[in-house]
């Protein structure tokens, strides 16, 4: 394919500011409700933490997508080798080790988050849709490779989001819903039994029971759940008012500016308040499908739309997690909840997403 010439030459940045507004828009809405979870300093944190992710996005906005695609088994080799250095000698906190420490603290898992899909995507790049057998089992290979390493740290959470985002690549290549779900009814069928006495930690059996029999231990592992359970009923239709949540003003919400921000802001803004961030998502979502159907290439399509979809996944584990629908498995609310690594990572998503619309025009159709 051949460049038009007026693209080729034209020097502009490039963003899509229909995107770039919506995110802005959250990240204001997330500072307002982090502000009252946690105080000035993480807000502060947070500014610069969103900054660097801006920069970042808008950098990646500029890169081809052809270049990126050259580039991605290389990123997939190095998460692969990162995954195997967190294993061996990262940085250890909590009973995990998640973390290598270059300079900065860096969680390599996130960055699986992003080449997962892309490799995918590349892999499918010339080959013929919907996926031969063959090709699926050599996707799952790419995929379980380093979701198994994820899950070794131990992240669990972490690890079903990678193997979700290699799961909507396929989807997107044309493998069938049928296929999908029979393959996850047989799987959890034939490995649940497994995991549960061989493979799962004490603490994730906890979280799984608890999540079975939340009253269960109302002081000790239920504590979480049911603390974010008043805070959503109390907040009522137009919450307490902001600032005014005593689960979080008093302490009572453990990770209240963290994991369960989503309660925070149940409890201050009501049932309104949790709708009008519903639908800052969705447009945010209907905007990046919007451009996966504009991609000129299977490449673009798939990975545009599996990061689409994966960013879904974020807030349905975050919202069932955190009102007791699904267990706790420590997935941030995306662009509100204060983190790092987490930050950076959807940011480089959305920069990626960019770039497939704003150079869409350079391909002739």
């Amino acid at each position: 394919m051949a460049y038009i010439s007026h693209f080729h030459h034209n020097k502009r940045h490039y963003v899509d500011w229909w995107l770039l507004i919506l995110i802005v828009i959250l990240m204001c809405y997330g500072l307002i409700v982090l502000y009252s979870a946690g105080g000035w300093i993480l807000v502060k944190k947070q500014i610069i933490r969103l900054a660097l992710g801006m920069i970042v996005m808008l950098f990646l906005a500029q890169l081809k997508p052809e270049k990126l695609a050259g580039i991605t088994p290389w990123l997939y080799f190095a998460t692969v080798l990162l995954l195997v250095a967190v294993l061996v000698f990262g940085y250890e906190s909590k009973g995990a080790r998640r973390w290598l420490k270059i300079g900065i603290r860096f969680q390599p898992s996130e960055l699986a988050k992003l080449t997962i899909p892309l490799v995918l995507a590349w892999f499918y790049r010339y080959r013929i849709l919907p996926p031969d057998f063959k090709s699926i089992i050599i996707s799952f290979i790419l995929l379980l490779l380093p979701a198994y390493l994820i899950y070794k740290q131990p992240d669990l959470g972490t690890s079903i989001l990678v193997v979700v985002s290699g799961v909507f690549v396929l989807f997107l290549a044309g493998l069938s819903w049928k296929y999908i779900i029979g393959g996850i009814v047989v799987a959890t069928s034939v490995i649940a039994p497994l995991m549960w006495n061989f493979f799962l930690k004490d603490y994730q059996k906890r979280r799984v029971l608890t999540f079975l029999n939340p009253e269960s231990d109302s002081l000790g592992s239920s504590w979480n759940i049911i603390q974010s359970k008043i805070a959503i009923g109390s907040g009522g239709l137009f919450g307490k008012g902001w600032q005014n949540g005593s689960q979080t003003q008093l302490d009572f919400l453990p990770e209240h500016s963290t994991d369960f921000i989503l309660s925070v802001l149940s409890e201050e803004f009501g049932l309104m308040g949790v709708i009008l961030l519903l639908l800052i998502y969705m447009a945010i979502i209907f905007r990046g499908l919007y451009i996966a159907s504009q991609a000129k290439d299977t490449f673009n399509r798939l990975f545009t739309g599996a990061l689409t979809l994966t960013f879904f996944v974020y807030l349905i584990i975050n919202a069932g997690m955190i009102s007791g629908l699904l267990p706790v498995v420590g997935v941030p609310l995306p662009l509100v909840s204060y983190g790092g690594t987490s930050i950076i990572t959807l940011m480089a998503s959305f920069g990626m997403i960019m770039s497939v619309y704003n150079h869409r025009k350079l391909l002739k159709s």
